[in-house]
C-alpha cells in the first residue's frame, strides 16, 4: 500500500538571503526590495521577478493579494526570508468586526 503525501517538510538549513519589500507610495513603481544580506545574484534575480508581479500594483489592489501570496512562495523555494514594509500595520487595513 502506497501512501500519498501531500506536504513534504525539506530541511533547507538557515536562509541564505533576506528581502525586505517598502511600499513606496501611491505613485508607480510601488515598491523597492531592500536586502540585509545574500548572494546579489540570487537577490538581483527575485528581485527582477518580484517586481515583474509587483510593480504596477499598490497593496489595496485586489490582484495584491494573490501576487504576494506568489512572491512568498518563491521566497521559499530560494530559502530567503522575507519581510514586508506596507507602511501600516496589517491589523490597521483589516475592517473591524461589526
Amino acid at each position: 500500500m502506497s501512501h500519498l503525501v501531500t506536504e513534504e517538510f525539506v530541511d533547507r538549513g538557515p536562509p541564505v538571503g533576506h528581502a525586505r519589500m517598502v511600499y513606496l507610495g501611491p505613485v508607480a513603481p510601488h515598491w523597492d526590495l531592500q536586502s540585509d544580506f545574500g548572494d546579489p545574484k540570487l537577490i538581483d534575480d527575485f528581485r527582477a521577478r518580484v517586481m515583474a508581479r509587483l510593480v504596477l500594483l499598490p497593496p489595496h489592489d485586489p490582484q495584491f493579494r494573490r501576487n504576494r501570496e506568489r512572491v512568498a512562495r518563491d521566497a521559499e523555494r530560494e530559502n530567503l526570508l522575507l519581510d514586508w514594509d506596507l507602511g501600516y500595520t496589517e491589523e490597521e487595513a483589516t475592517p473591524a468586526p461589526s
